[in-house]
């Protein structure tokens, strides 16, 4: 079985960046739609996923999906 992402350490990629207010915003709207008050570690690496897919889409327009 794999190791729970709470017993993981932090990635080096993951270790210095930080959420943007959209992908922020985000994270908070996905908490709210399950019904928490705040987001979890779930909500924030779902964002910081999104981020990453966003900002690599960005840097390489030519790419599809899938590639």
């Amino acid at each position: 079985m794999a190791t729970p992402p709470w017993k993981r350490p932090a990635s080096k990629s993951a270790a210095g960046s930080k959420l943007t207010p959209a992908n922020l915003a985000w994270a908070k709207a996905a908490a709210k739609k399950a019904g928490r008050r705040y987001p979890n570690l779930i909500d924030n690496m779902a964002a910081a996923r999104r981020q990453r897919e966003q900002e690599h889409r960005r840097d390489h327009p030519g790419l599809r999906d899938g590639l």
